[in-house]
């Protein structure tokens, strides 16, 4: 019957040491329709500390101990609990786990010790009928009720008389009465069950500070059970009217008559007790309406404090709210300068890759210009030997028969090439190789080699060819891939 595996912590606590009054139940119906999931609300006061093993339970009504509930739920545990302030909680019970049959019960707020915190009014769980309408009455009406009271006592007091004139007559049926004493014993459950209703209707009038709707429902609920009084007064006048009747046939009958005295004489006990209970009540409720308006006037007073300390936190929360939207306008500066100084940083990384390529560069510019100075000095060496053997050339017998065939358009045999008809086509003068041996330039950038012929602009625009220039800055690459890169960084910004 439970909702959950655990069972919750209960005790052998009789009535008599609970405490009803530290948590009261609001908006309880006098009836729940079955299959369906009914919701139960209640207030914690400022008498009582809820625990996380707290539970609320539904209980037939003339239980004894905790140990003796139909169901239950954990009670939930509240998020902001101070000292003095009164919380409202409301838990919700499921059709399923609910009892089918129409018994009484009440909700019952049990603490993880088992005790008793605060009990419902009773209620049922039945269809919904045309008589189930609540009637609130006034003052007067209140007045005539209880006159009717009264005269319903007298009536009572009557039908006493009949029935102890009838007692009389019954004296030998000893038997019947010893049968009529174990009903009695079953009629037990149902004054237990009343007495029950009548702490339960005192609990409810000590508890509800401030909350006049409650003590209107107390009251139709004492109007309710005067009207059940006043039909079972008259079930009663229909009983003896009966008995009177069966009188005169009580030689057929007499075991019968004798049964249904003694439980009218047993009922008409009971509704004099319930009466005099009834009417101390009434005066009980009177004095405690007198006490429930003051206590709605302090009540009223502290919700206006409460009010005016809501308006005053609202405002604490407005300026946290803006308070937080700056803090969210830095936040995003904060992100944005974080962003331009990534960015900066990756222009300087990308920057020191360039001066350490730029560097290399040097470096091999340098290599490259030794080799261009040792190359030099190599084709002037050449070129002195070259004029040595001119002079020595022009020394020798055979240079001057060929006096007249300048020296550029006559290409001059090698002494191996002396005895072949048209000469050595590989072989060169030293002189032809001299003034026709190119002087080397070479790209630092795409390494092309050029002859000695193209001139230093030329070699200088072909070289600034190779060097891209940012449109957006002062700064120039010598690498596609680092300058598509330093763009891509522009693009960002």
């Amino acid at each position: 019957m439970d909702e959950t595996l655990d069972e919750p912590p209960t005790s052998a606590v009789f009535l008599d040491n609970c405490h009803f009054s530290q948590v009261i139940f609001n908006n309880v119906e006098k009836f729940y329709v079955p299959g369906g999931d009914i919701t139960c609300y209640y207030t914690l006061t400022q008498h009582i500390t809820p625990r996380r093993k707290d539970w609320v339970g539904i209980f037939r009504v003339g239980w004894k101990t905790t140990r003796e509930y139909y169901t239950f739920m954990w009670a939930p545990f509240p998020g902001d609990l101070s000292g003095d302030s009164i919380v409202q909680q409301q838990i919700q019970f499921r059709a399923y786990y609910l009892p089918k049959d129409d018994e009484y019960y009440q909700f019952c707020y049990v603490d993880e010790e088992g005790v008793v915190r605060g009990a419902s009014v009773p209620f049922q769980f039945r269809a919904e009928t045309e008589d189930d309408i609540l009637v609130v009455t006034t003052q007067g009406e209140v007045e005539e009720i209880e006159q009717q009271n009264k005269d319903l006592l007298k009536e009572n007091k009557e039908l006493k008389e009949s029935c102890r004139c009838l007692q009389k007559q019954n004296l030998g049926l000893q038997e019947e009465l010893r049968l009529a004493q174990e009903k009695m014993k079953e009629l037990e459950g149902e004054v237990c069950f009343l007495q029950t209703g009548n702490l339960e209707l005192r609990r409810a009038q000590e508890l509800q500070a401030g909350e006049m709707s409650s003590a209107q429902m107390n009251l139709a609920s004492v109007r309710d059970q005067n009207l059940k009084l006043g039909k079972e007064n008259q079930e009663l006048q229909k009983g003896l009217e009966s008995l009177r009747s069966s009188c005169e046939k009580l030689e057929l009958e007499g075991n019968f008559l004798k049964e249904e005295n003694k439980r009218l004489m047993e009922q008409n006990g009971c509704r004099e007790r319930e009466l005099q209970q009834f009417k101390e009540h009434n005066q009980e409720v009177s004095s405690e309406k007198e006490q429930l308006e003051s206590r709605l006037k302090t009540t009223l007073d502290r919700m206006d404090q409460l009010q005016a300390q809501v308006l005053n936190q609202e405002k604490e929360m407005e300026n946290l709210v803006r308070m937080d939207h700056d803090k969210t306008e830095q936040l995003e500066h904060l992100k944005e300068e974080n962003r331009q100084l990534r960015i900066t940083l990756t222009e300087q990384h990308q920057n020191h890759d360039l001066t350490k390529e730029l560097e290399e560069k040097n470096y091999l510019f340098q290599i490259l210009q030794r080799q261009k100075d040792e190359i030099d000095e190599k084709n002037l060496r050449l070129r002195q030997e070259n004029d040595e053997l001119l002079m020595r050339l022009s020394e020798s017998p055979d240079y001057s028969a060929r006096v007249a065939v300048p020296p550029a358009q006559v290409p001059t045999q090698s002494p191996e090439s002396a005895n072949l008809l048209f000469g050595n086509p590989y072989y060169r003068s030293p002189e032809t190789s001299a003034v026709n041996m190119p002087s080397v330039k070479k790209c630092p950038l795409c390494h092309e080699v050029f002859s000695d012929d193209i001139g230093p602009r030329q070699y200088e625009d072909h070289v600034r060819s190779h060097i891209l220039d940012c449109p957006f800055c002062d700064e120039t690459f010598e690498d596609k891939q680092v300058y598509d890169d330093h763009m891509y960084c522009h693009s960002l910004e």
